[in-house]
């Protein structure tokens, strides 16, 4: 491929706290893993060690969370009965010297709204992918969030941001552009993102999470065969289809195209995929 498919990126999502809210950041250091600083740096497990997640527990939908910059802190809030605090993460930087928290205060506070045993676990060099073969960000386009808010007549922008959680949102010119990240199986397509390399490796399998209303929780029935429809029907001549087994599929899977893959990306920073 050619240096003349460029995008912009336009938005960096942090998700701190593994499949709670996430937040909008201008820019974001890349670790050596690939993953971005911060995001799913920390997670909620329960008593036999398995995620507490939106796949496998639709309650976190009605928990709201709001972080201070750095996610140095939460803001907790119960959707069910109002009930909210206040908790101290640490610094997100990267730098654990002297950090004082409130997981256990955290832990308990959780374990009242999930009415089961919490343990916040924490990963600073890597965090917590759920690719763990493709631990980059993911990256979805403007114009491929806007085409499916019409697919499916969601209320808002947000609405499909919050769906679909990737962590890099570029300004492209048609939907599904991102598409050009992915080429045949076993191999990847290089890329740069201001002065940091990436390799996209895949399109991103959906679970059921983006079928529930981000805030409310509440299916959309039939969700994901009416996506896959209108995946394959709109599937860009451009897209290597040997990719999609299946076509409930959105987003790239994106992994350092380097050993040491650790720089900064900003907003505004163009994206150019390799010669």
């Amino acid at each position: 491929m050619a240096t003349q498919y460029t995008a912009r990126l336009t938005r960096i999502n942090i998700f701190p706290i593994k499949s709670l809210d996430g937040m909008g950041v201008d820019r974001a250091t890349v670790l050596a893993s690939g993953a971005l600083a911060g995001d799913r740096r920390w997670a909620l497990r329960d008593a036999r060690g398995e995620w507490i997640n939106a796949k496998r527990n639709q309650k976190i939908h009605l928990l709201r969370a709001t972080f201070t910059a750095n996610a140095e802190q939460v803001m907790l809030r119960s959707e069910i009965d109002g009930h909210h605090s206040t908790f101290t993460l640490g610094d997100a930087s990267g730098d654990d010297a002297g950090r004082a928290n409130d997981n256990a205060a955290l832990e308990t506070w959780l374990e009242d709204f999930f009415g089961e045993r919490v343990l916040v676990v924490e990963d600073p060099r890597a965090g917590f992918p759920d690719d763990n073969e493709s631990p980059g960000p993911t990256i979805v386009g403007n114009e491929t969030l806007a085409e499916v808010v019409g697919w499916f007549d969601l209320p808002s922008f947000d609405d499909a941001r919050r769906r679909f959680r990737a962590n890099l949102e570029i300004e492209t010119s048609a939907p599904f552009w991102e598409d050009r990240l992915v080429t045949t199986a076993g191999q990847v397509v290089r890329f740069s993102i201001g002065t940091v390399r990436f390799e996209g490796t895949n399109p991103c399998q959906r679970c059921p999470v983006p079928t529930r209303d981000p805030g409310a929780g509440e299916v959309i029935h039939g969700f994901a065969r009416k996506f896959a429809d209108q995946r394959q029907a709109t599937l860009p001549e451009w897209a290597e289809a040997s990719r999609f087994d299946h076509f409930y599929r959105l987003a790239v899977n994106t992994r350092p195209a380097t050993v040491n893959g650790a720089g900064e990306i900003c907003v505004g920073d163009e994206l150019k995929i390799e010669a």
